[in-house]
């Protein structure tokens, strides 16, 4: 007797039974058919769609990017291309030296005004959230990219994690972040309004904020904290025509992930952050997250396979990237201790 022909007999023998089959086809059909949606939006994201245009957010129309962490990495790529896209910027870093070379490399290669404001984000302090009030004072800003961030020198069990490292974290991924978007927001809104296109705030986020990360506890709390918030500001903001996101990704080669060779898996910033731009209000890899994207493609399918198998809260996910992460602070240590032989 065929499947089919026992699924009849079964239901016909039992109205109970019968409504159950019925109510599980059901589900089977409703989980087929939004995985099938799903997949079929994320391939359409990645690799169909054409890039977004940001002449909606005010491109080449003499509106300001602000751009916080921009002075090397990913913060830089987000400058450069913003730039090329005909934004003026305002950019924000510790490194005043490596802000000036970029407001000249910018100034002279795609034409655009650059104000340069450096500072050191971890000290959190009045003065420097009054030198980012008084820098975008008066200037029609639309964008505002959330770059700025840390991690973990290594990884380390949160019961070993030194005060100055945890507290730094926290304030630079999300009391400064949140007290600048405080800031910078109102003018996106204002000027969205009175220029008559959208705002637009990006917000980096990370894997490790996606899936809960053993020893990088406090750095991936932070980042949850930020999809959460980011999330949340998102449904805020909408109504006032700003779009609200929070880009996740996996590796990029930078001075934070401490990786210097690109492959499949681990983009250069030039090429994450053009995937990121290209991706703007579409999810990408992370279709089931509201405001959320994971623009680069090796990324956005690691993502979707994660979500639709084990599930980034599951104790096999939790179990792998423990021992993903132990692994590389063995490695980190023993590196340690061999340049400490040789001082």
């Amino acid at each position: 007797m065929s499947f089919t022909e026992q699924f009849y007999v079964l239901g016909s023998s039992n109205k109970f039974a019968n409504a159950l089959l019925w109510a599980i086809f059901a589900v089977g059909v409703l989980k087929a058919t939004t995985f099938v949606l799903s997949l079929s939006s994320l391939v359409a994201d990645l690799f169909i769609l054409p890039g977004v245009s940001f002449s909606k957010y005010g491109a080449k129309k003499g509106k300001y990017c602000v751009v916080t962490g921009a002075s090397d990495g990913i913060g830089k790529e987000y400058a450069r291309q913003l730039a090329k896209r005909g934004f003026n910027l305002i950019l924000i870093s510790r490194t005043l030296s490596k802000l000036e070379a970029l407001k000249a490399d910018f100034e002279s290669t795609f034409g655009v005004q650059v104000k340069v404001l450096a500072i050191d984000i971890a000290q959190d302090s009045p003065e420097n959230y009054s030198k980012i009030q008084d820098a975008c004072s008066g200037l029609p800003v639309t964008v505002l990219i959330n770059n700025v961030g840390q991690s973990h020198s290594i990884p380390v069990p949160f019961l070993e994690t030194e005060e100055d490292e945890m507290r730094n974290i926290i304030t630079i991924n999300t009391t400064a972040t949140l007290k600048i978007t405080q800031l910078v927001a109102p003018l996106i809104v204002q000027n969205a309004k009175e220029s008559r296109c959208r705002g637009l705030i990006l917000t980096m986020g990370s894997f490790g904020g996606l899936l809960p990360t053993p020893l990088l506890a406090t750095y991936s709390g932070s980042k949850a904290f930020l999809q959460a918030w980011s999330s949340a500001l998102a449904g805020e903001l909408k109504p006032q025509n700003v779009d609200v996101e929070i880009v996740l990704s996996y590796l990029v080669t930078s001075a934070m992930s401490k990786i210097r060779r690109t492959s499949a898996m681990i983009p250069s910033p030039a090429q994450f952050v053009s995937a990121t731009l290209k991706s703007v209000g579409r999810r990408s890899g992370a279709q089931e997250r509201f405001a959320t994207m994971t623009p680069y493609w090796s990324h956005a399918l690691y993502h979707f396979v994660i979500e639709n198998t084990v599930g980034v809260y599951s104790k096999a996910a939790n179990t792998i990237n423990y021992s993903f992460h132990k692994s590389i602070r063995t490695r980190a240590l023993r590196k340690a201790a061999r340049q400490a032989k040789h001082e």
